[in-house]
């Protein structure tokens, strides 16, 4: 009995170092044309597909809240957080802000994706794109649909100029009908668009979020950066560089963004296409990314409605989001077993 009790401890013990051995933890610097960017690589079974988070903003690195409220993904998946170029950890402040286009962008992302492929040995990984980050995971795919698994867009940016002018008719819609004097002396402050200044464009998202157009519901900020710093997501020195990356970020890409229609640019995309939308979003405005979906040629396409959100879904309703990912990755044929890679039908 006691030479069995002993055998029994070794295997336990020798299952839980395999385990240990299958996750993965990794923080890297992928030095591309002179720039450094920033991944971070987590997932409990390096078999598992590989997800690459497209972050949004642009220069918004979502990371710490992505890690914060949708790290469960990293049971089904190898999850990469990405710091796009002149974002987060990625932004350098003498680098010259030029380069911040779309075009560099997917050029970046092309090489983030190859050095994935190679790492882990798969033909494809998943995209999963949050507001700017879906509007580069779209044109991407388009480009580059052999290296492309799946593409999820949140709450897509299809049209800057036509978001601009649905979010100036929602505000004053909503502030004449409240009766809201301040905010319609603001947005006549404001004018009307396009806006071709950041703080313009700020400005406008202010009003929005005042009537539940960004997040349907107010989160508790303080708290999240408190808990997100108590569990090492972001360290507190980091949190004015995240803010300046994007407002720099913002304005070097605000023009070109205004002339972003992804209906011309991106008609077809040769990859499975799930859009998932937040009933509420009134910033990159849902019903603009819904009727784009309609017209948008897939080999598999799926829109979901998340009834509770606006225009931040993974971080509103965080549980219904990652089982979302799980459930709908599954129905259009990503295998997330072990072993098995990625595949689509």
């Amino acid at each position: 009995m006691l030479c069995a009790l002993l055998a029994g401890c070794i295997v336990l013990r020798l299952s839980a170092k395999a385990t240990v051995a299958a996750s993965i933890k990794r923080s890297e610097h992928l030095t591309f044309d002179g720039t450094k960017m920033y991944l971070l690589t987590r997932g409990a079974d390096r078999s598992a597909p590989v997800l690459l988070w497209l972050h949004g903003g642009p220069g918004g690195a979502e990371r710490p809240l992505f890690r914060y409220f949708n790290s469960e993904l990293e049971n089904h998946f190898l999850v990469v957080y990405w710091d796009q170029r002149g974002a987060g950890r990625s932004f350098d402040p003498k680098a010259d802000p030029h380069r911040l286009t779309i075009a560099q962008h997917v050029v970046d992302l092309d090489a983030v994706v190859d050095h994935l492929r190679q790492s882990f040995g798969q033909d494809k990984v998943i995209l999963m794109g949050h507001s700017w980050g879906a509007a580069l995971g779209l044109v991407y795919a388009h480009a580059h649909p052999d290296k492309v698994a799946a593409f999820i867009g949140v709450n897509p940016m299809v049209s800057m100029r036509e978001g601009q002018q649905a979010e100036y008719d929602f505000v004053l819609a909503e502030a004449s009908r409240c009766k809201d004097n301040g905010a319609l002396a603001r947005l006549r402050k404001i004018g009307p668009p396009p806006y071709k200044e950041v703080g313009q464009v700020l400005a406008i998202e202010k009003l929005v979020q005042r009537y539940g157009g960004v997040f349907h519901k107010e989160p508790r900020r303080t708290w999240i950066m408190v808990r997100a710093i108590s569990r090492g997501l972001v360290t507190p020195w980091e949190i004015p560089g995240l803010i300046h990356g994007n407002n720099v970020s913002l304005e070097a890409m605000n023009q070109e963004l205004l002339a972003l229609d992804l209906a011309r640019s991106v008609p077809s995309t040769g990859v499975p296409v799930l859009f998932f939308l937040g009933r509420y979003d009134r910033h990159a405005d849902g019903k603009l990314a819904a009727t784009y979906f309609t017209t948008l040629l897939a080999p598999v396409k799926r829109l979901v409605w998340f009834e509770k959100s606006a225009h931040n879904v993974p971080f509103e309703e965080p549980r219904l989001f990652n089982a979302t990912v799980v459930r709908e990755l599954q129905s259009i044929g990503v295998r997330l077993a072990a072993g098995e890679g990625v595949q689509h039908k």
